[in-house]
């Protein structure tokens, strides 16, 4: 058995080293305490900033973007959308197989209304209207030389009138094509082709009067049927007017006035109908957004509506606009779910924003759209 100074004994080194490890973390204090107190004596009148860690990129945009607590964000609801033309993005195939004899245009060329942005092989198209016309000429001459069945003197009139008016809207508008072509080559050339379209104009005025003549003409009570040889002038009629649509078929042509955003075709290609366009036009004098809103939100949304849309291009921007079209249905959507839900959980509905003036974004952008209170 040991005694009890023996027992002391054993406890007294242990007593000692507690002590000295309190004394030394002691000193340590008050060592940092004294560097503390020199740095208010040197930096006298200054504030003393204690940075604890630089946030981090998302925190600070996480800072910028999130309203603060028990504040109302700045808009109502939000929606993914993508960027399109004013007129959407217009996209032009052929109906046609052939080669493709030229094209026209270029990518971000301004076109007009019915400009030949390409131009298939074109030599049987106007082999067929050659013969429908020569055809047509002779069942002419053959009903001239007979009397004209009575009581359709004013129907045969407005007839031959009407195919007249129709060759001269074709021959002027192919007219027109050569002088659109030719001021491409040489823009200097605006004469002709202002010429050109003057006399386009004026065919197509006579046309529609030409119509109107022809409808009034077969309006009358008890108009005598054709006879035979009228019968087969008017089936020859009808062969030219079914070869110059095959021949105008070999033009693609503009719908609108626009931008020509793609170019899918080169000379001497082998085309055919199909899915994927030749050319998209798309008039680019309006920036829009389709924003697809949940169903759930339809109810904040109105026309002339403030929006601003963002989008990952130019990351900080914001880009203001309004409502002008809300969809007056909801249907499944069409740009395909971000989160993890999938894209038929929720039907949506077409939202469109007109974008305010010129801005850099382009067709086929994803944005985001924030519909402000």
């Amino acid at each position: 058995m040991h005694s009890t100074a023996d027992q002391q004994a054993a406890r007294e080194p242990s007593g000692r080293g507690m002590a000295r490890k309190l004394g030394i973390l002691a000193g340590l204090t008050a060592l940092g305490l004294a560097g503390f107190a020199v740095a208010l004596v040197i930096t006298p009148g200054h504030s003393i900033q204690i940075k604890l860690g630089a946030p981090t990129p998302a925190a600070a945009q996480a800072s910028t973007s999130t309203p603060a607590p028990g504040a109302q964000p700045a808009w109502v609801a939000a929606a993914p959308g993508r960027v399109e033309p004013k007129s959407g993005q217009i996209r032009l195939s052929t109906s046609l197989a052939g080669k493709v004899e030229a094209v026209a245009v270029a990518i971000n060329d301004q076109v007009a209304e019915g400009e030949v942005l390409l131009r298939l092989e074109d030599k049987e198209a106007r082999a067929r209207l050659t013969a429908a016309e020569a055809e047509a000429a002779a069942r002419k001459r053959e009903r001239d030389a007979q009397p004209i069945t009575s009581g359709r003197e004013s129907v045969s009139k407005a007839e031959d009138a009407l195919f007249s008016a129709e060759r001269a809207v074709n021959s002027a508008r192919l007219e027109l094509d050569d002088a659109i072509a030719a001021n491409r080559r040489n823009p200097g050339s605006t004469g002709a082709l202002a010429a050109a379209r003057r006399r386009l104009a004026d065919a197509n005025d006579r046309l529609r009067a030409e119509q109107a003549n022809f409808a009034s003409a077969h309006a009358k009570s008890n108009v005598p049927a054709p006879n035979r040889l009228e019968a087969g002038l008017i089936a020859a009629r009808s062969e030219v007017t079914l070869a110059e649509s095959l021949l105008d078929k070999t033009r693609i042509r503009a719908p609108i006035a626009g931008k020509v955003l793609q170019m899918n075709a080169k000379a001497g290609e082998l085309v055919a109908p199909s899915p994927e366009p030749l050319a998209v036009i798309g008039d680019m004098s309006v920036v829009r957004v389709r924003a697809e809103v949940d169903e759930h939100d339809v109810a904040k949304i109105k026309l002339g509506q403030r929006v601003f849309v963002r989008t990952n291009a130019y990351p900080g921007q914001d880009f203001e606009g309004k409502v002008v079209e809300i969809a007056p249905s909801l249907a499944l959507p069409k740009m395909g779910s971000r989160g993890a839900r999938r894209a038929t959980d929720v039907e949506v509905m077409e939202v469109l924003i007109d974008l305010d003036g010129k801005v850099p974004l382009l067709p086929g952008m994803r944005t985001d759209a924030f519909f402000r209170r």
